[in-house]
């Protein structure tokens, strides 16, 4: 049986400076995507995006329930996450 592929749970900040939270198997080309006016309905005003924070995942579901964590979070909280990331 092969490893997954790892997926990632990322934060992008719009234009508009709220904060928007996605899961992708390729961050960057996800944020082109946004970036393009063909990622999320919510982003797609809101441009353009820079990419504040992410992490990896060993799969999507693993993805999907960090995404679903981070998003209850506080925009405080979410700031925190933003400011301890280092590549």
């Amino acid at each position: 049986m092969s490893k997954e592929e790892p997926w990632y749970v990322y934060i992008i900040e719009c234009s508009d400076k709220t904060l928007y939270t996605g899961i992708s198997n390729n961050v960057s080309k996800r944020v082109l995507k946004h970036n393009s006016g063909k990622g999320a309905k919510y982003t797609r005003n809101k441009l353009p995006v820079a990419l504040k924070w992410f992490k990896e995942c060993n799969n999507k579901s693993e993805a999907a329930k960090e995404e679903y964590r981070i998003k209850k979070l506080t925009r405080g909280n979410k700031l925190e996450l933003i400011k301890e990331f280092t590549v």
